[in-house]
């Protein structure tokens, strides 16, 4: 029941849940006490005089706070969405006054209003709100909800962007920025950020290299490919709040938002760090109000994505004796071993080994008759791991705050020594506004992150895998586990990395008038990274299990019983000081904002490692628990430092024309006195078409295009980074070496020294120039976005061979910057979304890339086809084209009548491959493998990846939720001919491989072979040690690398809020991810697309993870 109340008095009505606010005033008309009711945004003004009204459950209205009543007073509040992140950019307004402001990047406002004015709170992609000013409440909070009706999806897209030291609106933005939001990474099994812009992001090609699966490797990543082909890296530089960092270890729950500069005059503003992009990552902040805690908990199962499917025994010993038969050998399997490796399969015969007494070893390889997938038996499925994420954010009028922490426990997949990552991170930032001017903003963020592993989980150990043949036993008869299977070797080998990395900020913002801003930020990062390695002893077993040290097949762990302990320390410590400063003046419709500053960087670093061997006992493991040699002890010690000065200028008239001019001028320690300094400018403009008066007159078509933009940028930045290991080669040592003479003095060899390469005092930048054209597009109401960036990169002055001097020179002839590359490509971003009904939405988004490098200068005088030439493209593939493969001798002998084939082999037969004679001469080779002369040799494949794309498809309906990510190469041709997984038991018979899909080979129709006739095959006769005999580059073995995986897949749902408020929680979502679902791909099924690369070949790496998940977001 409502009462009557003196003026300005309030009454709240409370149903079960909510309340509404109630307003009295005199009614001079009839002379009673009319009601203002402001209802969840529904204004109604009545004269009340005995009523009973209920008001329908909506949602909360929060009050804004005033000092007093009468004359304007101040607001002052913060607005926030569902999940408590600020919302920037949202629009203020007082209803019939000319009053409004916008919210900052913490979701915070001031503004002049009185009692009873009614404000008005407008964001894009938020249902707009209306509350009504009051006296009494102390504090202002406004949860904003995302749109819920048809007119919401016509709101104008006004996103705040995050750029080179400052913030933009998405509108006017003139270079090539891409951005994602923290939604990109909610719910995803990942174990760091990096994996979370593979599909999500144009312009970003992705490469495990040959680390693959493993848990301390991460995706390495270029924007727009390759920029160099000197000896450094064409990474992007990697800013975490304006320091540099690592995207490996900064936990992902703790990510805002990541913005990609992609062109040089988005970039410019870092100078040489940045030649080939930045990606800048904001971390979460805290904001006014109560504090708010957020729990997040993961469990995940892990399972090998791809193991090759490797021969049984039986298959496995047929196929190796034809591969020998074929190349006139004695046959690998005897009938006898044959016939129990069938009896040992079929359960005759228990063990798969026996001890040969006559030869003093167990019988393996061609005398063993077990069964054995390696692949299984080191791999384990469906391995689990945790990840547990704990964050509080909240503040006060002057102070705010956001702490965090995350541990992540994941498991690998080594069954034998297993490897595990545990990664904990504390996160803690604090904004304190002192004076109306000066605000100061501390940051703390650690990360510690241990790896433990076997020692012998290297390179060589997934070379081996494929090697075991399936005929060695694992255990003797005994049990002990047999000799050269490599699991002892993981068993009695360890190695733990343990990396500390803690990052400090400081920042002091000054605001001395109104929209003047100076910005003093002290950065400070110390990494401290510790590895311990040992190798105990390991054993074989003799026919009464007596153990016998044997060495490890490792160099200086070849002798047997040997131990060994290894450890490695480094420290980095890195200093960053930024000061700049930012002044905005809008004259009419002229709006400016200038910004200038400096920059400085001190990079120091040092490292110590230390070896010996010979424990004096396998319980205490440490360098000074050994008695034997001191095998290695080694250290470095560097630095660098950078110094910049730079400044920027934006310019835009009525949003319609917009210029953006920057320049740098970057000094660095790496090069000599004359050539450390240059100066880089770069301007981009804009011109957004939709704001001009004459695109209101075409109708229709202007209101199917709401917004049309079209960019250019240029710019040009230096690359210091002209060497791999980071150090301007002011010394070159003189290489000595003992005992190697080819003299005798003595009876000893003698010691020899030789000249020391030659230091240049030429080398300096390289140089990147882009060029950028661009276009942003939106229609029907910015339910459809799209943009379109198309470049030009070129890459002057890189660091190649320098030209050939007499070798009276007398030594070798330093590098020097003459060589030039041109990258060209496009980049799409396309989005909808859409709304079917109240309750059901939806968003689709794709992107699709594309570049390509070309050589444009390089010495190679001779045009030699091993070397890069002016004119090549990166990633071409030289090679023969195939014929087929001849089914009959009589094919074959024609064939070689006019083919000769001796330059690439002998022994011509059926079953081996016919290659085309392509310059006539009568004979298949290589020619001289030059440009100008390459035989019969061409271009017949790129294995540059292209066309890379993602599409991430999102629907909501009623609390319940599910997004799609699929992620790809469209284009990719990949040339197996030489690698060992692939042709199997075509090279050596110690490094060959036996897989399912080798059983496609050649057999004549006469054939008595097992397997029976198959004279149309994929794969030709296997011949032990062909060399390239079948498998010299050509057409056969190109295979399309293209690919599409369905990355992630992820199901939600979140309770009803009404059910939640009455326990204290604001939130809570239920959900089940999967990652790495499944692939479309043509590529044999020997190969992951995406773990093709391995040190020793294409395949040998640690396979990726399928990981399906749970996990519950909870809010209080």
């Amino acid at each position: 029941m409502l009462q009557k109340n003196t003026l300005w008095r309030q009454q709240y009505y409370r149903n079960t849940v909510l309340p509404a606010v109630l307003f009295f005033a005199s009614c001079s008309a009839h002379g009673k006490l009319p009601y203002r009711i402001i209802n969840y945004g529904q204004e109604y003004e009545y004269c009340l005089v005995s009523q009973t009204v209920f008001l329908e459950e909506n949602q909360k209205i929060l009050l804004p706070s005033v000092a007093s009543f009468g004359d304007l007073n101040e607001v002052t509040g913060v607005v926030f969405d569902r999940k408590g992140k600020p919302v920037s950019g949202a629009k203020i307004s007082v209803k019939g006054k000319n009053i409004e402001t916008t919210t900052d990047a913490k979701g915070s406002f001031r503004i002049k209003a009185d009692v009873l004015d009614v404000l008005l709170i407008e964001a894009p992609g938020y249902t707009p709100k209306e509350l009504v000013v009051d006296a009494n409440t102390t504090m202002f909070q406004i949860e904003l909800h995302v749109n819920g009706s048809k007119n919401d999806l016509a709101k104008a897209i006004d996103e705040v962007v995050v750029v080179g030291f400052g913030k933009q609106k998405k509108e006017n933005i003139t270079g090539a920025v891409s951005t994602i939001t923290e939604k990109a990474i909610e719910g995803r099994p990942i174990n760091n950020a990096i994996q979370a812009l593979q599909g999500t992001v144009a312009g970003l090609n992705f490469s495990l290299g040959t680390g693959g699966g493993q848990l301390d490797n991460a995706l390495s990543f270029t924007i727009r490919g390759t920029g160099t082909v000197g000896n450094t890296s064409s990474a992007p530089l990697i800013l975490i709040d304006g320091v540099e960092g690592d995207l490996k270890s900064l936990n992902p729950r703790d990510i805002a938002s990541i913005s990609v500069l992609k062109d040089a005059a988005s970039a410019s503003i870092y100078g040489s760090r940045a030649p080939f992009g930045v990606v800048l990552v904001t971390t979460k902040t805290g904001r006014s109000g109560k504090p708010v805690v957020s729990y997040d908990l993961m469990t995940r199962f892990s399972n090998p994505l791809l193991q090759p499917s490797i021969l049984d025994s039986e298959s496995f010993a047929y196929y190796f004796n034809e591969a020998a038969k074929n190349a006139g050998q004695n046959q690998v399997f005897s009938a006898e071993t044959i016939q129990k490796i069938k009896d040992y399969k079929e359960g005759r015969i228990k063990d798969g080994t026996e001890w040969n007494a006559q030869g003093q070893y167990w019988r393996t390889y061609n005398e063993g008759f077990a069964n054995v997938n390696w692949f299984k038996e080191f791999y384990r499925k469906w391995v689990p791991s945790t990840e547990n994420n704990l964050s509080i954010r909240g503040g006060a009028e002057k102070i705010n705050y956001y702490f965090s922490a995350n541990w992540l426990g994941t498991d690998g997949l080594m069954r034998h020594n297993p490897d595990k990552l545990n990664r904990y991170s504390l996160n803690g930032k604090i904004t304190t506004q002192f004076l109306p001017f000066l605000q100061l903003n501390y940051s703390n963020r650690f990360t510690r992150t241990d790896y433990g592993s076997s020692g012998f989980m290297g390179a060589l150990f997934y070379h081996n895998i494929a090697r075991r043949w399936p005929t060695n036993a694992i255990r003797d008869t005994f049990g002990n586990y047999m000799s050269g299977n490599e699991i002892q070797e993981l068993e009695n080998s360890n190695r733990r990395n343990q990396e500390d990395i803690l990052t400090q900020q400081v920042a002091l913002v000054f605001t001395p008038i109104k929209n003047w801003e100076t910005r003093a930020e002290f950065n400070y990062i110390t990494t401290n990274t510790f590895v311990s390695s040992s190798f105990l002893p390991i054993y074989k077993y003799d026919g009464n299990g007596t153990p016998i040290p044997v060495g490890y097949d490792i160099s200086g762990l070849r002798q047997p019983g040997t131990s060994l302990v290894e450890e490695f320390a480094s420290k980095r410590n890195f200093f960053n000081t930024n000061i700049y400063t930012t002044y905005e003046k809008q004259l009419d419709h002229h709006h400016f904002k200038i910004m200038m500053g400096m920059q400085s960087e001190l990079n120091k670093s040092q490292s110590l490692r230390a070896s010996r061997d010979m424990l004096y006992s396998t319980d205490v493991i440490a360098i000074d628990a050994t008695y034997g040699k001191t095998t290695g002890v080694g250290g470095s010690r560097g630095h660098w430092a950078t110094f910049g000065v730079f400044g920027r200028l934006n310019y835009n008239y009525k949003q319609r024309y917009l210029v953006e001019v920057s320049t740098r001028y970057d000094g660095t320690s790496r090069f000599l006195r004359d050539q450390r300094w240059n100066v880089y400018p770069a301007v981009s403009v804009g011109w957004n078409m939709s704001k001009e008066e004459f695109w209101k007159s075409l109708g229709s078509f202007a209101r199917a295009i709401n917004d049309f933009k079209l960019r250019f940028s240029y710019g040009s930045l230096g690359n210091q980074n002209t060497d791999k290991i980071g150090w301007y080669p002011f010394f070159q040592s003189m290489p000595l070496y003992a005992d190697n003479g080819s003299w005798l003095i003595n009876g000893q060899r003698t010691n020899t020294a030789y000249a020391p390469g030659m230091v240049s005092r030429s080398l300096t930048w390289e140089r990147v120039t882009t060029w950028n054209y661009g276009i942003d597009f939106a229609a029907f109401q910015n339910k459809l976005t799209m943009k379109f960036d198309y470049f030009r990169r070129k890459t002057f002055d890189m660091v190649s061979p320098a030209p050939g001097l007499p070798a009276t020179f007398g030594t070798a002839v330093p590098d020097t910057n003459n060589a030039d590359m041109e990258s060209k490509g496009f980049e799409l971003e396309v989005g909808w979304r859409g709304k079917i009904g109240q309750d059901f939405s939806y968003n689709i988004n794709g992107v699709l890339s594309d570049n390509r490098q070309k050589v444009t200068r390089y010495n190679n005088e001779t045009g030699n086809l091993d070397y890069y030439y002016a004119g090549r493209y990166l990633g071409e593939i030289w090679g023969y084209k195939t014929k087929g493969i001849a089914k009959t001798d009589e094919e074959m002998n024609e064939w070689l009548k006019k083919n000769n084939q001796d330059r690439l082999g002998g022994n011509w037969a059926a079953g081996d491959i016919m290659y085309e004679d392509l310059n006539g001469d009568g004979k298949v080779d290589d020619g001289n493998n030059t440009l100008s002369n390459p035989g019969d040799r061409r271009i017949i494949g790129n294995s540059t990846p292209r066309y890379n794309f993602g599409l991430n498809i999102s629907m909501e309906y009623k609390g319940f939720d599910c997004s799609f990510l699929f992620q790809g190469v469209g284009k990719r041709d990949v040339n197996l001919g030489t690698e060992p997984y692939f042709v199997g038991a075509n090279v050596n018979l110690w490094k060959a491989a036996a897989f399912q899909q080798h059983l496609n080979y050649f057999r004549p129709a006469n054939t008595d072979s097992p397997f029976g006739p198959n004279v149309d095959s994929y794969y030709p006769r296997p011949i032990f040690d062909s060399g390239t005999k079948n498998f010299a580059a050509q057409t056969r073995w190109i295979q399309n690398g293209a690919y599409i995986r369905l990355k992630n897949i992820q199901f939600g749902y979140s309770l009803p809020k009404d059910m939640l408020r009455s326990l204290g929680i604001s939130n809570l979502r239920v959900y089940l991810s999967a990652e790495n679902v499944f692939t479309i791909t043509s590529l044999s099924k020997i190969f992951d697309p995406e773990t093709i690369n391995g040190a020793w070949g294409s395949g040998k790496v640690y396979p990726l993870s399928k990981v399906i998940s749970t996990g519950l977001s909870l809010t209080f």
